[in-house]
């Protein structure tokens, strides 16, 4: 099987692999314990930490670890909001968010809070002047991720956050980082970023453990209450080998970042070549593209059924995001574009990892080729 699906989840780096089962084998203790074998495990902690702070380029202090960049998010936005007692109640997001940013914000206006939902332009980013537009003395977080999960489309945080700064420097910005660690570069003090997530196994790290990135000096609500553990943020025993694994993983992701967007970039133009070939495919195409995502869709027939013929043909995608990939729903993020149905339920993702090759985006062109021909015939029917 050729799995074009890494944007849901990479394979383990045989050297995290390797520390992760080194950890667990000769570290038992628990780092809140003050005999040797907790405090050998409190320092395995701190060096994580450590490590985790250099590869994001901010302060030990700065890092807290969760169990997933789901985690990360839900953390950020409700622990902004509900700590707050300044009355500010008001979060500007966009339509295009991960199901973790848009289903918190939806579940705070539950509560009472206020959310103004930007949406992109038809290429899927998001005008930082219409999104300031909706920002307002009230507005208490700003939260957009970097690259969407689905398009591939790179939003101009950095803009975004200068703006936002000179503006309104009371607002806090949250960026979702998942699909952009590690791929770009981006320099989270320059761009006025105080809160940023992170997953350790979109980066070759174990699934279960992220981070999030909580700049000096903001407050947060935890949402787990118990021990103090992560500076009383987040309580809990940590898992102190998937950390250490996440730490190494990662360290790999922001040494190699230049070199390794270099090459997905021309492997991706390759594949996005191999996908305009065909008329019967339309390709997303965003102002600014990652280096791991093409994104087309297939007017006239559902994800699913595209997914599923490719499989047949041995290789993996995806439908929509891995976390709305079960749903037969239109995506939330073609429709916010502006896609009409047909599109809207026939989008598929095609994402790149380090071990793809030439040789596999010209396997998987072949695949395509095959489905559009077993496929075409049905385009247009009605469902």
């Amino acid at each position: 099987m050729l799995n074009f699906d890494h944007a849901a989840s990479t394979p383990a780096h045989p050297d995290v692999v390797a520390t992760v089962a080194q950890v667990m084998e000769a570290h038992s203790g628990n780092p809140s314990s003050i005999h040797r074998a907790g405090q050998d495990a409190a320092r395995l902690l701190r060096r994580a930490r450590e490590v985790c702070a250099a590869a994001l380029g901010v302060t030990p202090g700065e890092v807290l670890f969760t169990s997933g960049a789901t985690e990360s998010n839900n953390l950020a936005i409700k622990g902004t909001m509900l700590g707050r007692s300044d009355g500010r109640n008001h979060i500007v997001t966009t339509a295009i968010e991960h199901a973790s940013v848009y289903a918190s914000c939806r579940q705070l206006e539950d509560f009472g809070f206020e959310v103004a939902y930007v949406r992109p332009e038809a290429d899927g980013t998001v005008s930082p002047q219409r999104l300031l537009e909706a920002v307002n003395e009230r507005t208490a977080l700003v939260s957009v991720m970097h690259v969407n999960n689905e398009t591939g489309a790179v939003q101009p945080v950095e803009e975004i956050g200068r703006r936002l700064k000179s503006l309104h420097p009371r607002a806090l910005l949250h960026v979702d980082g998942v699909q952009g660690f590690g791929r770009l570069p981006l320099d989270l003090q320059a761009a006025g970023i105080d809160l940023y997530s992170v997953s350790a196994h979109k980066n070759g790290g174990p699934r279960g453990v992220g981070l999030l990135m909580v700049r000096s000096g903001v407050k947060l609500l935890p949402l787990l209450s118990g021990g103090s553990q992560e500076n009383g943020m987040r309580a809990g025993t940590e898992n102190v080998a998937s950390i250490v694994g996440a730490a190494k993983a990662f360290r790999l992701a922001a040494e190699g970042q230049a070199q390794r967007a270099a090459r997905l970039n021309a492997l991706r133009e390759t594949l996005a070549a191999e996908v305009r070939r065909h008329g019967a495919l339309t390709l997303t195409e965003p102002a600014q593209a990652a280096p791991h995502i093409v994104h087309f869709t297939f007017p006239g027939l559902k994800s699913q059924v595209i997914l599923h013929t490719l499989e047949e043909l041995g290789v993996l995608v995806s439908a929509q995001s891995a976390c709305a990939a079960k749903t037969e729903k239109p995506s939330r993020v073609l429709e916010a574009m502006g896609r009409d149905r047909p599109h809207a339920t026939s989008g598929i993702r095609l994402s790149l990892g380090e071990e793809h090759t030439q040789e596999q985006i010209r396997l998987l062109s072949e695949a395509l080729d095959k489905a559009v021909g077993r496929l075409a015939p049905f385009e247009g029917r009605k469902r």
